[in-house]
């Protein structure tokens, strides 16, 4: 069952299938345009050398270039930051230069601690950053950078929300929960976890199998009354193993 918004978990089946795993998209998070393009415009205007704009999901990607218009590109020595390759494949294939970008590697710490024991030995003190998120979001990235020096802003270029399942969707959902021993749960985000709370009220998780790529997420998920959550390696190549390893367990 992969959580992650549309597109991303349309593409996410895709791949899984191509692997030979059954998947189905169970989106826990909807995603709106930003709430104000006139500001996104405003802010992509102001871009100079040397600023750092930090995305904080392929979904910032996405909607923030949305808002622009199609023939705007990324200016010239601006960088982009962001804690997962999902993102920095985003802001690649929508034209910024792979050079621009400053990621976490597999491996690392894929989140804004991440990201930051790569950019903390640069000096920072007067430097602009911009923080494009969706409504709300940790503030540990820009409250560091403010206590190096730089002069952060936040600007919001989606919005989240609770998704409407199709009754298909309902019912795929109610089958997982049912029958716990041949699903898993891919779950991308804690918000994710609280939204599946919402649109299932009654399910029991004693017995369900979750699947997450941050800490956070794994204990979010324990806390919900998930059975098992294991810790896996982000991308696809990580559900692979993981679904791998526990269908080759006795």
């Amino acid at each position: 069952m992969v959580t992650r918004p549309e597109p991303q978990a349309g593409d996410w089946v895709r791949r899984l299938s191509a692997h030979g795993l059954p998947a189905q998209a169970l989106p826990l998070l909807a995603i709106g345009p930003a709430p104000d393009a006139d500001a996104v415009r405003a802010m992509a205007a102001s871009l100079r050398v040397g600023m750092l704009v930090m995305f904080v999901s392929p979904n910032a990607v996405q909607q923030f270039l949305a808002a622009l218009p199609p023939d705007w590109t990324w200016p010239a020595g601006v960088r982009a930051g962001c804690t997962g390759p999902g993102t920095a494949q985003a802001l690649t294939a929508a034209g910024v230069p792979a050079a621009a970008v400053t990621a976490p590697d597999l491996g690392e710490s894929l989140d804004s601690e991440g990201l930051w024991a790569r950019l903390k030995d640069e000096d920072w003190a007067g430097r602009g950053v911009w923080i494009v998120r969706g409504d709300g979001g940790r503030d540990w990235f820009s409250s560091t950078l403010r206590a190096a020096g730089a002069q952060v802003h936040v600007l919001q270029a989606y919005v989240r929300g609770t998704p409407s399942w199709t009754d298909g969707q309902r019912a795929q959902a109610e089958a997982a929960v049912n029958d716990p021993a041949h699903s898993c749960w891919l779950l991308s985000s804690s918000e994710a976890v609280a939204h599946l709370g919402l649109l299932l009220p009654q399910a029991d998780w004693a017995r369900a199998r979750a699947l997450a790529t941050h800490p956070r997420i794994v204990a979010r998920a324990r806390q919900a009354g998930f059975g098992q959550v294991d810790l896996i390696e982000p991308g696809v190549e990580g559900v692979v193993r993981a679904v791998g390893a526990a269908r080759a367990a006795p």
